[in-house]
């Protein structure tokens, strides 16, 4: 077989797998690409709605805004997401293979400076712009797609399992690929944890032919200091991962790489696999031997946050109930039997055995906290409801609660128990909601959520911008888009130095 690289792994040959069933993987459920048989709305709902990719790029300055901008917002709030660009025939598309686009607002002394999207600069996504691409190609190249973090005074553009990160400017604009001064050999990740204590970041790396996943901590300069190789079988996804002040935490989930599948032409060729056991392992923080505990098959998206309680782990996290289909049935992005709910995951280290809560059972992703609690315990945690979110991801043969259909922002009060719901309007899907800490906050939850918005009354994004400690009652301020944000991914707040 092949060397696989992302490019071989994910692209595939695209119109094979537009026509062509895969059968006879064992202990699988394929997800080569099926006949095109359905209508085109709903066999792409991600090129449809509010996730249809926009097709320019803006710059706006002086935004119009109804109501104040706190003036101690200083800084941007940026958003990353996939945005395909030249697409020829959609059945060559799947979501996840969006070329990366980031969204950003920059806000200072109360105004909205500017807005502005920009694709990140991968050499394929010059090619597409008839731009040069300055120095070699790096391997696995791709237009991160996935997250958008500050670090160390940079701004990374994050992808897992291959491609390098890309740097982005102030202005949003590509400098080019980040390999962490030369140490960063292998894969990457889009879900890094920051510690601000220790000033680490830490991730989680996979890739299709590795027999192992790595855990990799960069240390307050800027360098890989340490990389711990972690044996799985199957090659498994590992989208994300926990991290609390002694541990590390990773969920191996039966969504497993499928070699078959790729030498067919799949357009994501990882399924989910009856045979691979689900289990969760914790880790010394400092490296050692991982200690496994197995858990009821389910698929894990992101983790909310984690940390130690006595001789216990306690991980946040969302679901989505067994099986998932990564790639997708008749679809070109993710097929599940059910809606994303926030559950709570305990693992006892004393007595070897993990218990799992259900926190929030209403249709929810893209989990957040205060991210200066990351590792610590943490008492709020933000998360955000998208209709169209939702029933994208449900099987065609789904029944969805009600309140999938509904769109919100939620913040999440774990000591009492209780949510508080920012309700929007029909046809308002609404992007990730992520909080930022007041100039002068003493309480967790003292500070401001932002997310993007959609209007459906103008066609365009609002950057909506709430009381996190009055989060029901009416926007601080929404400064007004001149495009669409289409539903996306992850983004983060990157404050003034």
């Amino acid at each position: 077989m092949a060397e696989h690289t992302r490019r071989t792994v994910l692209r595939g040959a695209a119109g094979l797998a537009a026509a062509t069933a895969l059968a006879g993987t064992t202990g699988a459920t394929t997800a080569a690409a099926r006949p095109a048989t359905e209508s085109t709305e709903h066999q792409y709902p991600f090129l449809q709605g509010a996730f249809a990719p926009v097709t320019e790029e803006l710059t706006a300055f002086d935004l119009p805004v109804t109501g104040r901008i706190p003036r101690e917002l200083n800084g941007r709030f940026l958003r990353n997401g996939p945005n395909v660009l030249g697409l020829e025939d959609p059945r060559a598309h799947h979501w996840m293979l969006g070329d990366g686009m980031v969204h950003g607002v920059r806000l200072r002394d109360g105004h909205a400076e500017w807005y502005r999207n920009r694709w990140v600069r991968s050499s394929q996504v010059a090619a597409k712009l008839g731009e040069s691409y300055p120095g070699p190609v790096p391997p696995d190249d791709f237009a991160c797609n996935t997250h958008v973090i500050p670090y160390r005074g940079r701004i990374l553009a994050l992808q897992e399992s291959g491609p390098l990160p890309y740097e982005l400017d102030g202005e949003l604009n590509t400098v080019g690929t980040h390999d962490f001064r030369g140490t960063l050999e292998g894969a990457f990740t889009a879900h890094t944890k920051y510690d601000a204590h220790a000033g680490e970041l830490h991730a989680i790396t996979y890739y299709p032919t590795w027999d192992h996943v790595r855990h990799l901590v960069v240390d307050p300069t800027g360098r890989v200091a340490r990389t711990t190789r972690i044996p799985v079988r199957d090659a498994p996804m590992m989208h994300d991962f926990a991290l609390t002040e002694k541990h590390v935490v990773v969920f191996d989930i039966p969504v497993t790489f499928d070699p078959a599948a790729a030498e067919a032409g799949a357009l994501v060729p990882y399924v989910w696999n009856r045979e691979h056991p689900a289990r969760v392992g914790v880790m010394p923080r400092s490296g050692g031997a991982v200690r496994w505990f197995g858990v009821d098959p389910v698929f894990y998206s992101h983790t909310l946050n984690a940390y130690d309680e006595g001789e216990s782990v306690v991980i946040d996290l969302t679901t989505y109930p067994a099986p998932f289909d990564v790639a997708g049935k008749f679809t070109d992005g993710p097929h599940a039997t059910g809606t994303a709910r926030l559950e709570r995951w305990t693992v006892d280290l004393r007595h070897g055995r993990v218990s799992r809560r259900t926190l929030d059972d209403r249709p929810q992703e893209f989990p957040r906290v205060n991210e200066e609690l990351v590792s610590r315990r943490h008492r709020y945690g933000y998360s955000a409801a998208a209709a169209e979110m939702s029933l994208a991801y449900l099987a065609g043969d789904g029944n969805p609660p009600d309140h999938a259909f509904s769109n919100a922002l939620l913040k999440h009060d774990l000591a009492r128990g209780t949510a508080q719901v920012h309700r929007l309007p029909r046809g308002a899907a609404a992007g990730e909601a992520v909080f930022v800490p007041g100039e002068h906050a003493v309480q967790e939850d003292d500070g401001f959520t932002l997310a993007y918005v959609h209007d459906p009354d103008r066609g365009a994004a609002d950057l909506l911008i709430l009381a996190a400690q009055d989060f029901t009652g009416e926007p601080l301020a929404r400064v007004h888009l001149p495009g669409r944000v289409p539903l996306g991914f992850h983004g983060s707040w990157i404050p003034d130095a």
